[in-house]
């Protein structure tokens, strides 16, 4: 008898299997973040918005209302539906070139703002969907479409570290954590921490998951793991960066 893997409620289950690539790391991500709706049972309260790269695919995923944004946009899109229906829950779903290349003006926007939403940002550290080049995350030395010799960060600079950043503009009502695939149980966590923080009304939230691609990093399972539990760690640390204290009162 086979053993069936427990989805969650709120998945649509008519898209399963899902599109992603075999090892693809999405489909955990939306994984734990489908487990915490389904924990705090706000499935009927949340829109969830999706970016277009490799994230597009998750535009059938979830049994919520969705919408599909274009590159860059899903920040901004979410927040005028939040503005618009402030007893929503927005979920802004991206890629780190959609986070942090087109996108980051409304990323960074949006944090100083204390935006009232939760942005989940998923980081393989290249462009997936166009053939992995070089992104903003890519790490120093390593070798993608755009950079066969590996990164120079004399001539490209330093990977962008988004939470970090977020956690340095914020306001004290934010929430900021990076989790990764590799703890999914730990991602989960943030992730529905970040749900609550929007929940209570304190301000911007802020997740960012590191991410397999074993597509285009052209790794072997046992490789994969490494690159995302070793390598990848070194500069990304995994953990809760900003949690939420006193909140500011309006026009402070």
């Amino acid at each position: 008898m086979s053993v069936q893997p427990a989805m969650p409620k709120c998945w649509r289950m008519e898209s399963k299997p899902h599109k992603f690539c075999p090892g693809c790391g999405h489909g955990l991500v939306l994984k734990a973040l489908g487990q915490a709706i389904d924990e705090l049972g706000i499935q009927d309260k949340v829109v969830f918005g999706c970016d277009i790269g490799c994230s597009l695919l998750s535009w059938d995923f979830f049994n919520v209302d969705t919408v599909q944004t274009h590159h860059g946009r899903t920040t901004p899109v979410i927040t005028g539906i939040k503005r618009a229906n402030p007893g929503v829950l927005g979920i802004a779903y991206m890629g780190d070139g959609g986070g942090y290349a087109i996108g980051a003006q409304h990323l960074v926007s949006a944090a100083t703002r204390n935006e009232r939403i939760t942005v989940i940002l998923v980081n393989n550290t290249q462009y997936g969907m166009t053939g992995g080049q070089m992104a903003p995350t890519t790490l120093p030395g390593q070798k993608t479409e755009t950079t066969p010799y590996g990164r120079d960060i004399q001539a490209t600079g330093y990977p962008t570290q988004g939470p970090e950043m977020v956690a340095a503009i914020t306001p004290e009502g934010a929430y900021v954590a990076r989790g990764t695939v590799a703890n999914v149980k730990q991602l989960k966590g943030f992730i529905k921490k970040a749900l609550e923080n929007q929940m209570a009304g304190n301000g911007f939230s802020f997740v960012e998951a590191l991410s397999t691609c074993p597509t285009n990093w052209r790794t072997n399972a046992e490789e994969t793991w490494k690159f995302v539990e070793q390598e990848m760690t070194k500069y990304f640390k995994v953990g809760e960066i900003k949690v939420p204290g006193p909140r500011e009162k309006e026009g402070q």
